[in-house]
């Protein structure tokens, strides 16, 4: 099961439904549930609905950005903001499409 740390912004996009796809550097990970960590006590679980793998070109797209990163006004403005996130854009990238499971 997939099993991620966020910083509190990514955290509480998660929580309130404006965050619908997690993105990650690297090849997907294996399982269907999907659980998002801040800190020590706080932790939503969800079920991935779809993974998608290849570049970052190629994963965030005009029809996706909003639901990565919320505040992202334009698909460049939300390049800009994984850049800041990780030293390099290049090589592979998995999203997580997923719905949080009812409390």
């Amino acid at each position: 099961m997939p099993s991620f740390r966020t910083k509190k912004q990514v955290y509480d996009w998660v929580k309130t439904g404006e965050k619908t796809i997690e993105l990650r550097k690297g090849k997907p990970h294996n399982g269907n549930c999907i659980t998002f960590l801040n800190g020590r006590r706080q932790c939503v679980k969800g079920r991935i609905l779809q993974k998608r793998e290849g570049k970052l070109d190629e994963v965030v797209n005009e029809n996706n950005y909003r639901r990565i990163i919320p505040t992202a006004k334009t698909l460049d403005e939300a390049v800009e903001f994984i850049k800041q996130l990780y030293q390099s854009t290049e090589g592979t990238f998995t999203t997580y499409e997923f719905k949080l499971n009812q409390e």
